[in-house]
């Protein structure tokens, strides 16, 4: 097993190398999937409930790296549009995706997953701090996507309001609980490499 961890290597790429094709559409199938389960954990909120969403998105960013991480957000919005019902409380379809209040979270996924995972990919996984701020960027492009398609729809103080202050402090514990997860995946799997030399 080769010990040394490539810069643009993330936590999941050290741990299931190689990764073939086969592996790469197994995982954006699979982390697809998380979202769309995430998504049915929720806090109901008018317009915008809370959900587990932003968590599994982040942590998919941070696992799969930018490739990988956008093109399982791009699985999950293509599987939510086509009628599953894989958004929040069971909705699908491509009018959920586009027309409702949720559309400028929704669509930030892709986004924020590859941010994420371009900083996974260039080390700030590694430790607490970094993943942290990490993730903390990528939520704010979350946040500042639906604030931005709330404030189309009903001026830009009250979306700041209902679309993102009341978010500010679940992302604060959901930031931290994925921080906390990855250096942690990565000192298991040092010590692991570390058991078999």
């Amino acid at each position: 097993m080769n010990t040394s961890y490539a810069r643009t290597e993330t936590l999941l790429g050290a741990w299931l190398a190689p990764m073939d094709g086969v592996r790469q559409i197994a995982l954006v199938v699979a982390f697809s999937l998380l979202v769309a389960l995430s998504a049915q954990i929720t806090i109901p909120l008018y317009p915008v409930p809370i959900t587990g969403q932003t968590f599994a998105v982040l942590l998919t960013g941070a696992l799969l790296g930018s490739r990988l991480g956008a093109l399982a957000m791009i699985a999950y919005l293509a599987e939510g549009a086509s009628g599953l019902p894989f958004f929040r409380e069971g909705n699908g379809g491509i009018a959920y995706l586009l027309f409702s209040p949720t559309s400028g979270y929704l669509l930030s996924y892709p986004l924020a997953a590859f941010f994420v995972g371009l900083l996974a990919e260039r080390g700030w996984d590694k430790r607490f701090l970094t993943a942290a701020a990490a993730m903390a960027l990528g939520s704010i492009v979350i946040l500042f996507c639906g604030w931005a398609w709330l404030a189309r729809l009903m001026g830009a103080t009250a979306a700041f309001h209902v679309g993102v202050e009341r978010f500010i402090i679940g992302d604060i514990i959901k930031i931290a609980l994925a921080a906390a997860v990855l250096p942690t995946g990565w000192a298991i799997l040092r010590r692991k490499a570390s058991r078999e030399r």
